[in-house]
């Protein structure tokens, strides 16, 4: 099975890959870490605020990882923003069968209540070298731009709005969200 994790930045993306890496022993693939090894080494002129160029050049390599571990029988979660929402026109049936989306969005309301919170547990998993442009408005505005568009899509997005508890299930899918 493969698990797809997406979300604006800040939405423990990265933190729900960890939890299920220990719980599951999937192995999980981050984006960033992909990004930034492909910009440290030269192998592209993007930077990271390069965000929708960076989509175009990450996915289809993202893609191809995903349907190669499909073909080997191996679990993998992919967690990073670079997950196009029209993701699944990538994909013929068969794959599709083996892959989970999941799109974490936090709600104005739960931003506006908790956003000391989000700023305290920015480095739980990765230690950010600047991470001065996060802002409360910026925050809100990803949001509500990762909300609409999940709904144009119609994909599963995970709307956090009490305590932030994300718990998944791969039997029951997502069995609860308490943020």
């Amino acid at each position: 099975m493969i698990l797809l994790i997406t979300g604006p930045s800040h939405t423990g993306k990265t933190l729900l890959a960890q939890k299920l890496l220990e719980r599951y022993h999937y192995p999980y693939l981050s984006i960033d870490h992909l990004k930034m090894g492909l910009i440290r080494s030269g192998y592209t002129g993007l930077t990271p605020e390069d965000d929708g160029a960076l989509t175009d050049y990450l996915w289809p390599v993202v893609r191809e990882m995903v349907k190669t571990a499909i073909e080997n029988g191996q679990n993998l979660i992919v967690e990073g923003c670079y997950i196009p929402f029209d993701w699944k026109k990538d994909f013929e049936k068969e794959y599709l069968e083996q892959i989970r989306y999941y799109c974490l969005v936090m709600s104005e309301n739960y931003i506006r209540t908790h956003f000391d919170r989000i700023k305290e547990y920015a480095n739980v998993i990765e230690h950010r070298l600047d991470d001065g442009w996060c802002t409360m408005e910026r925050v809100l505005e990803e949001n509500a731009r990762y909300l609409k568009l999940a709904r144009k899509h119609q994909v599963n997005y995970v709307l956090i709005e009490g305590q932030y508890r994300v718990e998944v299930d791969l039997v029951d899918e997502i069995s609860s969200v308490v943020i």
